[in-house]
């Protein structure tokens, strides 16, 4: 089912006409739901932000078991749910591109897509490792295509897909960065790289051979102009030495420089998540440089997106690209841009559990935003942050397996205390990205983070002690000493009483995630289409979603 909605919707954008149509349709969609998709989650107390969601939703979704609520983002709906509740989830689904991975080879004909070995795939995770082969495979069938002679890797991180390019499909290849960190590491790992495959070649028939080694520029592309100059470095010049420059003192000649030089010259742009505008500046350059033959991207960090009316943007503008949305006088936001960050498929791979301490860490988080609201309200005005607590929690929990897990309870939860009341911690020196040890060993037995339907059986929980730890461990973040008539169990009456309406809540909201980030990519795949026949671009899930959630590629080929 999925591949067959994949296929449509691959036909359903294939033309102009059909793009704007599939784009009219989100907008006509999304304009009801401003209230749910602007709102900002950390108010969701102080604003009473249940209220503005039909009754009937809430009081039916605030019963669901989190496992039910998780599934919303890909469109699960249940046979009780109202009649209205379960259009929005399947129309939310309908207009999002599916993510189910393509059949590459029939997408894309002659694709030879192959494991990396296990040198060309040191440092990675499963994840990388899967992104890199899918998309070397794809960026090199794309360059032979079109015969180029350079590959750029636009933000290419430690160089895994550059180095990939260059010494497994042979292709040369410039990695650019704004990190010199990364310009070092890439460069480390291509010579040690180069050492293997150099011993290899000395045991073949091939030892003549050259090896072709990426090149790396340290450089903070901030515009198209800039990448338009580091493209006609690449195409002109013979050896491209590593170099750190900013927009500021970029060098002056380079700047000048056109890709209108009469030359047979020709490059592929390529970008594994290049984030925010990068990718734009991507496809603006595609058309603006003539050697510039085709581009593969794949977007991520929407929210980094410059936005016309948001941003102090002129000519730079990350969104709306296509003069199809640009009339239709529909604009995102932060808070939109944000939520089109929102992947449907890791809420369907999310464990129970870990669906219910996300929720709980939300609860926490907006009840901490009304505590500073009445005891500091001079930081609020300074829109605090209080780090990533929360995820770098949940990533450190993932890790855990399920046997250490049962042993960490069994242990601060023996047999004896399995009353529901958690022991005290002693809390532990905590960095800007960490919660409290309390909080952090907490997390770990389920039943202290149960949201919605409640079993009989189950005894209530008093979550205080949790949120008040939590609160400290925000203060302290933000560098901020408790208050002598601080009072954390006021606000904690306040509010626990609606707290199990944000798991809810926010299901309901990040249904909307992918149709806003459908929207995106339909922007910019219409902005090319725009440019006439001379243009093919497609837009394809090239990655496994399980693996990657954002894993759409738009390629575009110049005729």
């Amino acid at each position: 089912m999925e591949k067959k909605m994949a296929a449509d919707a691959a036909r359903a954008c294939e033309t102009h006409t059909q793009t704007l149509q599939w784009i009219y349709a989100i907008i006509d969609f999304l304009r009801p739901y401003s209230f749910l998709m602007s709102a900002h989650v950390v108010n969701f107390f102080q604003d009473r932000q249940w209220e503005a969601v039909d009754k009937e939703w809430i009081e039916c979704l605030r019963k669901e078991p989190v496992e039910n609520l998780v599934q919303i983002p890909s469109g699960v709906v249940q046979d009780h749910w109202p009649a209205s509740l379960k259009e929005f989830v399947v129309t939310s689904r309908s207009l999002a591109l599916p993510r189910e991975q393509t059949d590459l080879h029939k997408a894309l004909p002659g694709l030879n897509l192959c494991s990396l070995n296990s040198v060309l795939s040191q440092g990675m995770n499963v994840k990388k490792k899967h992104e890199v082969e899918v998309l070397s495979a794809v960026v090199s069938l794309i360059t032979n295509n079109v015969g180029a002679h350079t590959v750029i890797d636009v933000g290419a991180g430690q160089g895994y897909l550059a180095q990939v390019l260059s010494f497994h499909y042979r292709h040369r290849v410039i990695a650019i960065d704004a990190c010199s960190h990364h310009g070092r590491v890439t460069d480390a790992r291509a010579e040690r790289i180069k050492k293997y495959y150099a011993a290899q070649m000395r045991k073949s028939e091939s030892g003549k051979r050259n090896l072709i080694i990426p090149k790396t520029i340290t450089c903070h592309v901030i515009s198209k102009e800039m990448l338009k100059a580091l493209a006609y470095t690449a195409v002109h010049e013979d050896n491209v030495i590593e170099q750190e420059q900013n927009y500021a003192n970029f060098d002056a000649n380079l700047e000048q420089s056109s890709c209108n030089a009469d030359n047979e010259a020709s490059l592929v742009l390529a970008g594994l998540h290049a984030c925010g505008d990068l990718s734009v500046m991507m496809l603006k350059t595609f058309l603006d440089c003539k050697e510039v033959k085709a581009v593969i991207s794949i977007g991520c960090c929407y929210n980094l997106l410059s936005e016309e009316g948001f941003n102090d943007v002129s000519l730079q503008c990350g969104f709306p690209m296509s003069l199809g949305v640009k009339s239709a006088s529909f604009s995102l936001g932060k808070s939109l841009l944000d939520l089109a960050c929102q992947s449907a498929e890791r809420w369907r791979c999310m464990e129970n559990d870990s669906g219910v301490h996300n929720f709980w860490l939300h609860a926490f988080r907006a009840a901490f935003q009304m505590f500073l609201t009445r005891f500091y309200p001079e930081v609020i005005t300074r829109s605090p942050s209080i780090g990533r607590q929360g995820k770098a929690l949940r990533r450190r929990q993932q890790r855990v397996t399920l046997d250490s897990l049962l042993h960490e309870k069994e242990r601060i939860c023996p047999r004896s205390n399995m009353n529901g009341n958690f022991p005290t911690v002693k809390p532990k020196v905590e960095t800007d990205d960490s919660p409290s040890s309390a909080f952090e060993t907490a997390a770990l037995s389920h039943e202290h983070f149960h949201i919605g339907s409640r079993c009989e059986e189950a005894k209530p929980v008093d979550r205080y002690p949790l949120f008040e730890k939590y609160c400290q461990s925000g203060l302290c973040h933000l560098g901020l000493e408790p208050l002598q008539d601080t009072d954390f169990q006021e606000i904690w009456n306040e509010v626990e009483p609606f707290s199990e309406l944000i798991g809810p809540y926010w299901s309901l909201r990040a249904a909307l995630g992918p149709v806003l980030e459908t929207l995106i990519l339909l922007d910019r795949l219409l902005f090319l289409q725009e440019q006439g026949s001379s243009i093919e671009a497609v837009i394809l899930p090239i990655f496994d979603p399980a693996l990657s959630p954002r894993n759409v590629a738009i390629i575009a080929e110049k005729h």
